[in-house]
């Protein structure tokens, strides 16, 4: 059988890039220069990627974008990208939680994974995957303080080791070291368009992806502006919410 073709996209973050995939094997990848609005440089880097990989536009089968939490422009860029090189065509989108991707790049084996990103004023955005990250978690996605996600995390690990991964590890280390202990593995990393492509592959083989129409990203936090206008500072998801 062909292995699935897919081109990944990572704005939801600072390691903004893109990467060209067959099945898990990464042909091509490109990381977004630093201090540049993602505007201006994604498309340039997309298309660099497709030519070191030697694959056309046409010949993907489709995209794997990540959806978020994180940064608002970032998400709104990679996602109207996305949507724009595949409307019209036969290709589909699969929407990839970026918690999710940073959690499949942790390669902890049977360890819970606590997959976090700075959300900034002394939070951090966060979902616990206690298996296979293509599962829904067991904890988020949301915003937590970090000593509530300290005692979440515990609850879900028992007396197993954990590991906690992202650039939200900074903030919330302190809780978690002091919750617990020595059984927290802390690597604060952060996701990439690789990771974001495996774990597409993986979820494209579950549903085969989305229509460019069906296709949103994930805020969890609304920005500010929403907030003055709806009073509400959490996006209206199933599972998301402020744990604190």
């Amino acid at each position: 059988m062909r292995e699935t073709l897919l081109l990944a996209i990572e704005t939801a973050t600072a390691a903004a890039g893109v990467a060209v995939l067959r099945g898990d094997a990464v042909l091509a990848a490109r990381r977004l220069p630093e201090g540049r609005q993602v505007s201006e440089t994604l498309l340039p880097a997309l298309l660099a990627a497709l030519e070191d990989a030697g694959i056309a536009l046409a010949a993907l089968d489709g995209f794997a974008v990540s959806i978020g939490p994180g940064s608002f422009t970032g998400l709104r860029v990679g996602v109207s990208t996305a949507k724009g090189l595949a409307f019209g065509s036969a290709q589909r989108i699969v929407p990839v939680p970026t918690l999710a991707a940073l959690a499949l790049s942790a390669d902890a084996g049977d360890a819970p994974v606590a997959a976090l990103l700075d959300a900034r004023r002394g939070e951090v955005y966060a979902a616990i995957h206690d298996g296979e990250p293509t599962a829904p978690p067991g904890f988020g996605p949301c915003v937590a303080d970090p000593a509530s996600l300290a005692n979440r995390l515990a609850e879900i690990a028992g007396t197993r080791i954990c590991v906690a991964i992202g650039d939200g590890v900074a903030t919330a280390a302190e809780a978690l070291r002091a919750r617990i202990g020595e059984r927290i593995l802390l690597r604060p990393v952060a996701p990439d368009a690789a990771a974001v492509g495996r774990l597409g592959q993986r979820l494209w083989g579950a549903n085969g992806g989305l229509s460019p129409e069906q296709l949103v990203p994930l805020y969890v936090r609304r920005a500010e502006a929403e907030v003055r206008r709806t009073g509400e500072r959490f996006e209206p998801f199933d599972t998301p919410e402020k744990v604190s």
